[in-house]
């Protein structure tokens, strides 16, 4: 079966070399002996580690050609930083590197405005965790970038959540069996619009006629403003389990009412 050719920066994808880790180790020895050609089969053999990067931003509204490009260069610092005496596959080092780069990308071009202060402590941040994660293989802890950079933990936090981008209440954020968990799942609110429909249902027997268990989700979610997660942990299943039961509840007593 032929692949499906898709084109980013004049590059067919579909024709793309993949190495192998052993061809991959002979190429850094090349590389970090001087040999530049060793560098341009390097960043070629791992482009497609790039497309698969690239592809985690598809809920956003960027051009992926753009994306692809600020994508190969996160994937040309990581080939350039990149230590063989860790012992890690190169793969791991590079991709958060390369998302890294990415999202630098996204904060750079977001509408939002965050002080010039906040910006550079999250930048040095960032920056802290990349080294650290290079040096340890690991994910650091929050404590330990914090002092790295010499700022208080919580001060450091912060800054970082100030630069996050901001998120679609209708994203999707889990996915079981087809049915999707959004991000609005997750949060409650006194003013959601469904349960001012189901305020109206008090009136009506309706409620009474789920059985025990989508009355109880009912009854939490939408009379004490619990969101779908603390459901599931209290009753003791999935989240996505009470996304079904509360979306088959509801449908079932809005077509009795409706009639």
């Amino acid at each position: 079966m032929a692949r499906n050719k898709v084109v980013l920066c004049g590059v067919d994808t579909s024709t793309l070399p993949v190495l192998t880790n052993p061809e991959m180790k002979v190429l850094f020895v090349q590389y970090q002996s001087g040999d530049k050609q060793a560098r341009e089969t390097l960043v070629t053999g791992n482009l497609r580690l790039v497309l698969s990067v690239i592809q985690r931003f598809n809920h956003r509204n960027e051009q992926a050609d753009d994306l692809f490009q600020v994508g190969c260069i996160g994937l040309m610092k990581s080939i350039d930083n990149f230590d063989l005496s860790h012992n890690v596959r190169f793969s791991t080092y590079a991709v958060p590197m390369i998302i890294g780069e990415i999202r630098r990308y996204l904060r750079d071009n977001n509408p939002i405005r965050v002080s010039r202060s906040l910006r550079d402590i999250a930048y040095k941040a960032l920056q802290a965790r990349e080294k650290l994660t290079a040096e340890r293989s690991v994910e650091p802890a929050a404590e330990d970038i914090a002092r790295a950079i010499d700022v208080p933990k919580e001060e450091m936090v912060f800054a970082l959540d100030a630069i996050q981008d901001p998120v679609s209440l209708f994203e999707p954020v889990f996915q079981d069996g087809g049915d999707p968990i959004y991000m609005m799942d997750q949060i409650s609110d006194g003013h959601d619009r469904e349960k001012e429909w189901v305020d109206t249902m008090t009136l009506t027997d309706e409620l009474f006629k789920l059985s025990d268990r989508e009355r109880m989700i009912i009854e939490k979610r939408f009379f004490t403003g619990r969101t779908q997660m603390e459901v599931a942990e209290e009753i003791g299943i999935s989240q996505a389990q009470v996304s079904r039961l509360e979306k088959g509840a509801i449908k079932q007593m809005k077509k009795k009412i409706n009639g």
